[in-house]
């Protein structure tokens, strides 16, 4: 398999660019087609408001609509100029997570941004939960503070033997085979014939080497309300630059639920998170 269809955010976010660099070199090196999805989110309105003085904020509306387009149009641009990858422009009216969900569905990555808890858009801060959860799709998070050049390097799948991290596992492929090391970082294993087998982490060692990939086991202890602290100092102990892990999680009422190991690198990442529902 192969990442043929990259989707990515764009939005006139300023650390946009940082998004960007990392979905057109995975573009460049998954000689993938890079499509960048802008959303104009509807304007709303109080309920109060009437036509007459509604009219003032329409168009106040509009003209911010069309500078976050113009702004967002020009980072993609920037960021693919002189590249040698297939690119693609839209602009769909509707909600950023709505939006962003539709089109991931037609495509085999999706590159989104970490939420910035300082700032405030019109994309909604669980956007890659919610894309994650609702699209079906593997959704690579990139850290608003940057991420390497070429993510990818060195690459840790957190494995627990469940339906969730076998699905990441599976979408991360096309990165396990391409880098130059792999960690399969076990939190807490309990052996079992429905689970980690009676050595863990040796049957996902065995089904990753017949892809032709080599990998090394490690395992962790800690508290569940740690493990998420645990990945991200195993990851920056190892090197990596990229975390694989299956997210499990539900909505409800547009308000997304997280396990509390998701929810921490989701906030605290430094590195890429590739993230399966």
């Amino acid at each position: 398999m192969s990442y043929k269809t990259i989707v990515v955010h764009c939005d006139a976010n300023e650390k946009v660019g940082a998004r960007l660099a990392v979905a057109t070199e995975l573009a460049e090196r998954f000689h993938s087609t890079l499509v960048a999805v802008h959303a104009r989110p509807p304007l709303e309105l109080p309920s109060f408001d009437v036509t007459i003085a509604s009219q003032p904020l329409y168009d106040a509306y509009e003209r911010q609509a069309d500078a976050d387009q113009k702004n967002a149009r020009e980072a993609f641009e920037d960021a693919t100029k002189g590249k040698h990858v297939s690119t693609e422009w839209r602009v769909v009216d509707g909600f950023t997570d709505e939006v962003m969900a539709t089109n991931a569905r037609y495509a085999d990555l999706v590159v989104v941004g970490q939420a910035y808890a300082e700032e405030f858009g019109p994309a909604p801060d669980d956007l890659p939960e919610s894309i994650a959860l609702s699209s079906g799709r593997p959704v690579l998070v990139v850290p608003y503070t940057g991420a390497p050049t070429r993510p990818g390097k060195t690459v840790m799948l957190c494995w627990n033997a469940s339906r969730e991290s076998a699905l990441a596992a599976t979408e991360a492929l096309p990165f396990l085979k391409a880098a130059d090391r792999v960690i399969v970082l076990i939190v807490d294993p309990h052996k079992s014939p429905n689970g980690h087998g009676p050595e863990p982490g040796a049957d996902v060692a065995t089904w990753l080497a017949r892809h032709g990939i080599k990998a090394t086991v490690h395992r962790e202890v800690a508290m569940d309300t740690a493990v998420g602290e645990v990945i991200l100092s195993r990851a920056a102990d190892l090197g990596v630059d990229l975390i694989v892990m299956g997210v499990y999680g539900h909505s409800r009422m547009r308000e997304f639920v997280l396990g509390g190991a998701s929810r921490t690198l989701l906030n605290s990442m430094t590195v890429p998170v590739l993230m399966v529902h």
